[in-house]
């Protein structure tokens, strides 16, 4: 019995293996698609930015960040770096991040530097008049493990997840809660 397991793990860790590589030669020299989110928040970018913008308040709107740790107290801007405490699916993770770029009110973006590599991108402008701001969240995270298929594979779920986060992000500005 534990042979015939043995062999079909080693089967599907096989197939998953090549099914990778071949996801990855079709891929090229192109980066892993970055995932895509928006949202429309009814506050101007200044408003949304200083909401965006407080690193110790993402883990009250980026519902899968649990806590966050900055190296250095003060206004973060490009170089700052820090920890998250990430939980997905019940597995919790330390993500070291550094910011790559810092333009208030219009510009913010991460590099993941842990388990999971990629980065994430966050843009912002005005909308209706300015009264609004268009939220775009790019966000690209690749697993250590069989990084074509898992990202193809998890994309469907953590864009779900990375679009909740805008929603609360979006209470959060708007009334100054969550709902």
């Amino acid at each position: 019995m534990f042979r015939r397991l043995l062999l079909l793990a080693s089967i599907i860790g096989l197939k998953a293996w090549v099914l990778d590589r071949w996801l990855a030669a079709r891929r090229g020299a192109r980066p892993v698609e970055p995932l895509h989110m928006l949202v429309i928040i009814d506050a101007s970018p200044e408003e949304t930015w200083d909401v965006l913008a407080d690193i110790r308040l993402q883990p009250q709107w980026m519902h899968e960040m649990k806590e966050v740790r900055l190296d250095k107290p003060g206004p973060a801007g490009v170089g700052t770096r820090g920890e998250a405490t990430v939980r997905i699916f019940g597995v919790g993770v330390t993500d070291p991040v550094e910011v790559t770029a810092f333009e208030p009110p219009s510009r913010f973006a991460i590099r993941h530097e842990g388990l999971f590599s990629g980065g994430g991108l966050i843009t912002l402008e005005p909308g209706a008049g300015g009264a609004t701001t268009i939220v775009r969240w790019d966000e690209t995270l690749v697993p250590p493990l069989l990084p074509d298929l898992g990202a193809l594979m998890l994309a469907p779920i953590l864009r779900s997840i990375f679009q909740a986060d805008l929603h609360r992000l979006k209470s959060l500005v708007e009334i100054g809660s969550l709902d």
